[in-house]
């Protein structure tokens, strides 16, 4: 069911409707029934996935709270008769049983997550070494269903079982709190990828309907329709013109593919967000910010602090900082301090763990090695300009660029570019192939290609460029615009007759300028398949 189809219209019309029904205690048990509702629509058998999830986390989570408040029963019983060793000893065998219930959950979990999505992927791989030595032998492929948004809905639960673990909150008691946080509809198919401490906040109150709220839900709904409708499925035309027909458009045609895909993602992408986010806050759920202006970012670390947010700071707080800690790298830290110099052994640690994180990224996206690639390639280029840092100062101090809006601008358009040859492992799914269309733009690139014949024969028409291009104008202008604040706010301020303007005619927009495919129906979000 797409967030952009009729039958999710429908759905989400009678859920709002029935949740300011029903009694307000029971909203958000109702809101239990209508996520697995959602899930048993798009298929009855993925619920088994989402429930072998939700109760393993449940009872793994619950068990560790148990193991606490009854170890500090018997600690408190027991202290004062023990030596500070003794104590020590005692809190550390306690911690080990906690932990071997946390990494059961989180190997079972992660394992359902690996098995489902890359078990052909490792075949594939295993069929390609048996081929060097037998042309003919080969394992057979498995078909294994992928469940909705289980990428999604493993880290987000896997999030909280480390965060009872790491005591940032005691666990909840009721599974099915634990199941509505998990399966929560609007989230599940794209994120973001919510912290139960936050989330849980506004998920399990009680809401009465009020008008501000609904609107500025519904509000965003729209603006995610439009960059979806309007934009991000009309790009695609072009985009799917330039990727599959790569002896045609090379050189030139590379580049704008990349410009091009950089535009349809990021509409596609936040536009799916805006809906998750609307949807929430029409029933008074906050949902966390997964974008933040990311086209203005001066470089790709920045970048990365502000795209998929929830995604980064997920890596972050459970991959990269207990890696770059723990006793293994800390050892081997010293030991590279002590061989190999100061420099060399205090970056071990933070290149290693940032490795990991950035291979993890590449093949959360995706079970190949394209998306491996994605993920390295942005290692190596982060790492790189870390390195660089000394030089840049130097560079900024001697010319005095740093802050003025030409630099400004050149540093966003470098991280713009940046950004979008990595995404050439996303576009043309082969690593070989990326490699050789990247060349093109340098061994075959003539300006005189992209003529108005060219740009036609892609799929669109000038009028759907047109459209694009006063789309493309409009989000720049609301990014700047939110750099000072709400733009949902600056237009309520205003009178009605304008905000009845505004609304409205975006409403008009979505309904006469989507891109709608055959019957009507909107194309699939890019993320879904994540």
């Amino acid at each position: 069911m797409l967030f952009t189809s009729y039958e999710f219209i429908l759905f989400l019309g009678i859920v709002f409707i029935l949740y300011y029904l029903v009694p307000k205690k029971m909203q958000w048990k109702f809101l239990l029934l209508a996520s697995y509702a959602f899930y048993f629509i798009a298929s009855p058998f993925y619920l088994i996935y989402i429930l072998a999830t939700t109760v393993t986390t449940f009872l793994a989570t619950r068990q560790i709270r148990i193991r606490k408040e009854s170890f500090q029963k018997k600690f408190d019983l027991v202290k004062k008769e023990l030596d500070r060793e003794q104590r020590k000893e005692m809190k550390e065998q306690e911690k080990k049983h906690q932990f071997r219930l946390m990494l059961f959950c989180l190997l079972f979990n992660l394992g359902i997550l690996a098995v489902v999505k890359y078990t052909n992927f490792a075949i594939a791989n295993v069929n390609a070494v048996i081929r060097l030595f037998d042309k003919d032998a080969a394992l057979s492929f498995v078909n294994l269903i992928i469940p909705m948004g289980i990428s999604f809905y493993t880290f987000q639960s896997m999030g909280y079982l480390i965060d009872v673990y790491q005591g940032k909150y005691e666990a909840e008691k009721n599974p099915f709190k634990v199941a509505l946080f998990i399966s929560f509809f609007p989230q599940l198919v794209q994120g973001p990828i919510s912290r139960f401490d936050e989330l849980s906040k506004s998920l399990f109150a009680e809401h009465r309907a009020d008008y501000r709220t609904i609107t500025f839900g519904l509000q965003r709904i729209l603006w995610g329709f439009f960059k979806k409708l309007v934009i991000a499925d009309r790009m695609l035309t072009a985009v799917n013109a330039i990727i599959k027909d790569t002896e045609t458009y090379h050189g030139a045609f590379v580049l704008v593919g990349m410009l091009f895909y950089a535009l349809e993602l990021y509409a596609d992408f936040t536009g799916g967000i805006d809906i998750t986010i609307g949807v929430a806050q029409t029933m008074g759920i906050g949902v966390t910010e997964n974008f933040r202006r990311p086209y203005f970012s001066k470089n790709i670390k920045e970048y990365w602090k502000r795209w998929h947010i929830t995604m980064g700071t997920w890596f972050t707080d459970y991959i990269f900082y207990p890696i770059s800690i723990c006793k293994t790298m800390q050892r081997l830290s010293k030991f590279s301090r002590k061989h190999f110099g100061e420099q060399i052994g205090k970056r071990i640690p933070v290149y290693l763990s940032s490795f990991v994180v950035w291979f993890t990224t590449g093949i959360w996206h995706g079970a190949s090695w394209n998306f491996i690639a994605w993920g390295i390639g942005n290692f190596v280029v982060i790492m790189i300009s870390q390195e660089l840092e000394p030089l840049y100062r130097k560079f900024h101090e001697h010319f005095s660029v740093e802050g003025r809006l030409p630099f400004k601008m050149f540093q966003v358009v470098r991280t713009v570019l940046l950004m979008s040859c990595l995404r050439m492992f996303d576009c043309y799914r082969d690593v070989p192939l990326t490699f050789k269309m990247f060349g093109s733009m340098i061994t075959r690139f003539r300006i005189g290609d992209l003529t108005p014949a060219a740009f036609l024969g892609m799929g669109l028409t000038a009028w759907d460029y047109g459209i694009l291009a006063v789309g493309a104008i409009l989000l720049v202008a609301v990014s700047l615009m939110q750099r000072s604040g709400s733009v949902r706010e600056r237009i309520a301020a205003k009178s009605f007759p304008l905000r009845f303007v505004v609304w409205y005619g975006l409403f008009l927009a979505i309904v006469v300028f989507g891109a709608y495919g055959i019957g009507y129906s909107a194309s699939q979000f890019i993320y879904n398949q994540f």
